[in-house]
C-alpha cells in the first residue's frame, strides 16, 4: 500500500497544476495571401473583395465580406487602416438571411472610421455623433477613450470579445466598449436607435462576422485577423 501511495499523490499533484477550462487556439480567418472562409453577403463566393500586399480590402463592388462560419463565444483580433475620409465597420452576430438586407441590421457593429475628417456623399465635412466614432458599439455606446485611435493612414489594433453575452470592445490596447447584449438597458438604447425594428432588435446567441465596405468610395484594409472560439 505504502508503494502506491507515491503514484496517487503525484497525480493528484498533475490534476490541480492542469488550468480548468483551457482556452482553444487562435485560427487565422486571412493568412495574406488568398480568401478563404469567406463570402460576399448574399452571395455564394467573394465579389469585390481583393489581397494587396498582405492585406484585405474591398473594390466597391461587393458590398461585405463575411464569415462561412457562425460564432457565439470568441475572442477576435484584427488590424485596420483606413484613408482620409473613409468609414468601414467589423459587424458580429449577423444573420446571413436573404431577406436582412444589409449585415448591421441583424448584428452590432465595431465602428471604423475617420473620426476627425469624415465627409458625407456629397464631400462635405460630417460631425459625427460619439457613438459613430472609431471603436464604438455603433450607434448605440461611444468609445470610452476617444484619443485611443490613430490618424488615417496608420495602422489600429481592434479586438472583440464576446462571452455569454457580455460583450468589449479595444482599441490599440485600451478596452473602450463594455455592455450586456441583451440585457434591460441594452434593449432600452435599441428601442432609441435606428434598429428598433430590424432583427438585431430580437438578441441572439451566434451569427457571422463581417468586414464592412461601407460605399464604392470608401476604402479599407485589413490584416492580421484571427479568432479564438471561447
Amino acid at each position: 500500500m505504502k508503494k502506491l501511495l507515491i503514484p496517487c499523490l503525484l497525480l493528484s499533484a498533475l490534476a490541480l497544476a492542469t488550468p480548468p477550462g483551457k482556452k482553444s487556439k487562435w485560427t487565422s480567418l486571412f493568412d495574406g495571401k488568398e480568401i478563404k472562409g469567406w463570402h460576399s453577403y448574399h452571395k455564394d463566393g467573394v465579389v469585390g473583395w481583393n489581397v494587396e500586399n498582405g492585406t484585405l480590402t474591398p473594390d466597391g463592388t461587393g458590398g461585405d465580406l463575411v464569415t462561412d462560419k457562425e460564432y457565439e463565444n470568441f475572442e477576435l483580433e484584427f488590424e485596420f487602416k483606413i484613408p482620409k475620409g473613409s468609414n468601414s465597420g467589423v459587424v458580429y452576430k449577423i444573420i446571413d438571411s436573404p431577406d436582412i438586407k444589409s449585415t448591421y441590421m441583424s448584428g452590432p457593429e465595431y465602428q471604423v472610421i475617420d473620426d476627425k475628417g469624415y465627409v458625407d456623399g456629397e464631400g462635405k465635412p460630417y460631425k459625427l455623433k460619439d457613438t459613430q466614432l472609431t471603436g464604438a458599439n455603433y450607434d448605440m455606446i461611444p468609445p470610452s477613450d476617444m484619443a485611443a485611435t490613430k490618424a488615417p493612414g496608420e495602422w489600429n489594433k481592434g479586438r472583440i470579445v464576446v462571452n455569454n453575452n457580455h460583450v468589449e470592445h479595444y482599441l490599440n490596447g485600451k478596452k473602450v466598449v463594455d455592455y450586456e447584449y441583451g440585457s434591460d438597458n441594452w434593449k432600452q438604447l435599441v428601442a432609441k436607435s435606428k434598429f428598433a425594428n430590424w432583427p438585431y432588435a430580437t438578441a441572439h446567441a451566434k451569427g457571422k462576422i463581417a468586414l464592412q465596405n461601407h460605399s464604392p468610395k470608401e476604402q479599407v484594409w485589413y490584416r492580421n485577423i484571427q479568432i479564438r472560439e471561447l
